[in-house]
């Protein structure tokens, strides 16, 4: 990897394709440029774990419902044996509340379904200003290819 990377050829893909599949060297510090690159660009960023995502539409844009852990012993007469049910805002409203375009960096992707990320990469091109990049793995230099090649190699 080189010691600077300008990121000019990531951004001209992410612009394009919206949604990015990458692998990065698993000493860390790539995605960091990267993002700080971005920044400097004008977008918004913001780095989330991908474990936990459920359905991603619904997570990022729509209003939804979690139930918290089960903490052992509770009462299970007001709020039955599945616990409470609290409503979570949706984590990309406050970003693109702005015209300011937004890059979400996805990390542990690999343990996305390949209905998960189809729902990630339709999200990306119904929405313009939200850019995805989901992070694959690790390689040994970095290497991105655009999702929609990544689904379909993977299902053919």
């Amino acid at each position: 990897m080189p010691l600077l990377i300008s990121g000019k050829n990531f951004r001209r893909d992410l612009e394009s394709f919206g949604c990015l599949a990458i692998k990065t060297p698993l000493e860390g510090g790539a995605e960091t440029r990267l993002l700080r690159r971005l920044r400097a660009a004008g977008y918004k960023t913001q780095i989330t774990s991908a474990r936990g995502l459920g359905d991603p539409e619904v997570f990022l844009t729509k209003l939804h419902g979690i139930r918290p852990p089960h903490l052992g012993h509770q009462n299970i007469g007001r709020n039955g044996a599945l616990g409470e049910v609290q409503q979570v805002s949706p984590q990309m409203n406050e970003l693109l509340a702005t015209d300011k375009c937004v890059v979400l960096w996805l990390l542990e992707g690999q343990v996305l379904s390949a209905s998960e990320l189809l729902a990630i990469n339709n999200l990306c091109q119904r929405e313009e200003r939200l850019k995805i990049v989901v992070e694959m793995g690790g390689a040994r230099n970095i290497q991105w290819q655009s999702m929609s090649s990544l689904i379909n190699s993977s299902t053919n």
